[in-house]
């Protein structure tokens, strides 16, 4: 059993925004396989549960407290670290590149540092969307705004590849599946 687990922030007014990339993706994969979301107060998340192979998640604490959930779920499920998957947005790559890796550090992305902080380590894999950087102004106020209708094809395809990744995670396993996405990026500009 995997626990995919998409970061972001609750509510309407953080919906469509950068920070809610992991989000988006958890969505996308639900809607492409007529999954519901229920609400678990308890694990202070929503959750679908993907046949017998995945647990998708999406935390309800706010971005800088995922951890909380993260570890809820990890502990309710007997899920090793290495079968959880954490989707999120990367302000250090261009948007249309994903990246997914066995391990690493938060990079500075305190929904990463929560669950790393949860967790007590790093040994979890991860998929890090790129968002890129703001050209001016806050990182904040970037983070937390929407993608523009510029933007937006290449968000669909984000998500539609991103989907694709998650079936080949639970199909082809992690490492094939790395080897498979991370080398597309390139198709990706």
């Amino acid at each position: 059993m995997w626990l995919f687990c998409g970061l972001g922030n609750p509510g309407e007014k953080y919906k469509d925004t950068r920070h809610n990339f992991g989000f988006l993706v958890i969505d996308n994969f639900a809607k492409k396989h007529s999954l519901d979301f229920k609400f678990y107060k308890d694990l202070e998340s929503e959750a679908a549960f993907y046949e017998d192979k995945a647990i998708l998640i999406k935390p309800l604490t706010y971005m800088n407290l995922s951890g909380r959930a993260v570890k809820k779920w990890i502990t309710k499920e007997n899920i090793p670290f290495t079968n959880l998957l954490v989707i999120y947005d990367d302000l250090d790559l261009p948007l249309g590149k994903i990246k997914i890796l066995p391990k690493g550090g938060a990079g500075g992305h305190k929904g990463m540092l929560s669950i790393i902080e949860s967790l007590g380590t790093t040994e979890f894999p991860r998929m890090r969307l790129g968002i890129g950087k703001p050209s001016n102004g806050s990182v904040i106020d970037y983070v937390l705004s929407p993608f523009s209708n510029e933007e937006k094809p290449k968000v669909i395809k984000v998500l539609e590849i991103s989907s694709s990744a998650l079936e080949d995670i639970l199909n082809l396993g992690l490492f094939k599946t790395m080897t498979k996405y991370n080398s597309l990026n390139e198709l990706l500009e």
